[in-house]
C-alpha cells in the first residue's frame, strides 16, 4: 500500500509530496523547497523512513513547484519527469524567482517526458498519468487507482480551482479537464492538492462553488 507524505514549502505554501510503499521506494511529486530547513524536512524524512528516491515528477513547471528540482538532484541523481509541453515555463523560471524573492537554482531538463496517458512505476506503486491543461499548458495528475488517491497538482483544490489567469491558462479547458477526468473518478478519492488541504472527488461534486 503506498502512503503520501505533504509538505507545505516555499512562501506560496506550494505542497510537495513524496509517494512511497511497503518497498521503501518512494516519488518526490513537486519539490518546491525554498530554504535549508525545508530541504532538511524532505531529506530527515527520506532517512527517518529508508527510503529510496526512485522519481522526481512535477505536475506542471510554475516556479512554485520547481524550486526543488536542482536540490533534489544534487541529493539523489534524479532528473525531472513531466510533460514536454511544460519545458517553456521551467526555462521562464530563472526570470521568474527574482519577482518573487525566491532562491532558484535551475532545474535539469528532463532525459524523460512524460505523454498524455501511460504511466510510471516504482517500488510495488503504479501511477497512471491524467492529462489536464487549463492551469498551465500541459499538466498532468497522478492517479494511483489502486490506494484509489490523485495527486492533482494546481488543477482541483479544496472549494476551489487552479488560477486561470496566467500565460497558458484558460478557464474552459480546465474545467473541462476536471469534469471530464477527475470528477469520474471515485467519489471517495482522495486529491492531494498543489496548496491547501486535501479533499475527495466527491466533495468537490457537491461543494465546489466552480462545479456545482
Amino acid at each position: 500500500m503506498s502512503q503520501v507524505k505533504v509538505f507545505p514549502n516555499n512562501p506560496f505554501q506550494e505542497n510537495t509530496h513524496i509517494i512511497y510503499d511497503e518497498t521503501g521506494a518512494c516519488a518526490i511529486i513537486d519539490p518546491g523547497m525554498d530554504n535549508a530547513a525545508e530541504q532538511n524536512a524532505v531529506v530527515n524524512f527520506i532517512k527517518q523512513h529508508n527510503l529510496k528516491p526512485a522519481l522526481l515528477l512535477n505536475t506542471h513547471c510554475h516556479i512554485d513547484h520547481i524550486l526543488g528540482n536542482k536540490f533534489i538532484f544534487d541529493m539523489y541523481g534524479l532528473k525531472p519527469q513531466f510533460h514536454e509541453g511544460e519545458v517553456h515555463l521551467l526555462e521562464a523560471g530563472v526570470a521568474y524567482a527574482p519577482q518573487f524573492g525566491l532562491r532558484y537554482e535551475p532545474s535539469p531538463v528532463p532525459e524523460v517526458f512524460l505523454g498524455d496517458e501511460g504511466t510510471v512505476c516504482f517500488g510495488n506503486t503504479t501511477l497512471k498519468l491524467i492529462f489536464a491543461p487549463g492551469h498551465s499548458p500541459a499538466h498532468l495528475c497522478f492517479y494511483n487507482e489502486k490506494d484509489n488517491f490523485l495527486i492533482g497538482g494546481d488543477v482541483l483544490f479544496a472549494g476551489s480551482i487552479g488560477r486561470t489567469d496566467l500565460p497558458g491558462g484558460d478557464f474552459k479547458t480546465l474545467i473541462d479537464n476536471i469534469e471530464q477526468k477527475l470528477l469520474v473518478l471515485p467519489d471517495d478519492c482522495r486529491v492531494y492538492p498543489g496548496h491547501g488541504p486535501s479533499t475527495t472527488i466527491g466533495q468537490e461534486k457537491l461543494t465546489n462553488p466552480f462545479l456545482v
